[in-house]
């Protein structure tokens, strides 16, 4: 046991493997419940965003460790790690519909900028084994991701009305569903004067699928459209 905990604290394929894979698990335990509860970064997001945290880590241990720099090593990468911030936030658009986009995205060019430096100090195996895990998070855990979502009680719709009296058909329908109202804002849109935004934040008692939900709304006569966001 203490020698494994020795090699873990050493800069080898083995620590390697179980600081990223932990950066997995804890990034994904904080953005699974965030994504639960319907925010904008939710599991990929903190993923990306602890894989690249630790990566930085790894990297400043591979270059005291086995570069044996005198110097501090950590300055240059401080700069482009907080640098990546502008060029990440120019990724993330708010939509109309107040739809949050390019979280992952901006993410994504987080940790590819670790990789970089990794790659910059020669820490191959660290650079090779993060962006076997970035791939993985941002094509197979999407799926996960998507399945989740469309499972929690927790769903928050854009519903767009014909009419201000329309308002009332919409909140009664849900509640004769089983459903609760947590939240509600309502908004003009611009195509008419009389049309009117809806968003409203819907607590399920049992889990359903969410595409039913969104069928029921829109089958009311006085709505135009319903959309997931």
């Amino acid at each position: 046991m203490g020698e494994l905990s020795v090699t873990l604290q050493e800069i080898n394929t083995l620590s390697i493997i179980t600081r990223l894979t932990l950066a997995i698990l804890f990034g994904g335990v904080i953005g699974y419940e965030r994504g639960r509860k319907r925010r904008p970064a939710g599991l990929r997001t903190h993923i990306l965003v602890c894989i690249g945290a630790a990566l930085v880590m790894i990297t400043s241990q591979y270059m005291l460790e086995v570069k044996h720099y005198t110097t501090d090593p950590s300055r240059l990468g401080a700069q482009v790690i907080s640098g990546i911030g502008f060029l990440g936030a120019g990724t993330i658009l708010i939509t109309v519909k107040q739809q949050v986009k390019g979280l992952t995205t901006a993410a994504g060019l987080w940790a590819s900028a670790c990789m970089g430096l990794a790659l910059g100090i020669g820490f191959y195996e660290g650079a090779i084994i993060a962006c076997v895990f970035i791939y993985i998070c941002n094509t197979v855990l999407h799926r996960f991701d998507t399945y989740t979502m469309s499972r929690t009680k927790l769903i928050e719709v854009y519903v767009q009305v014909t009419t201000v009296n329309a308002i009332s058909k919409v909140f009664e329908t849900i509640r004769n569903n089983n459903m609760d109202i947590s939240d509600v804002e309502i908004s003009k849109t611009r195509n008419s004067e009389d049309t009117v935004g809806l968003f409203i934040m819907i607590k399920q008692q049992e889990k359903h699928d969410h595409e039913k939900i969104l069928l029921l709304l829109g089958s009311l006569d006085d709505v135009l459209t319903v959309d997931e966001i």
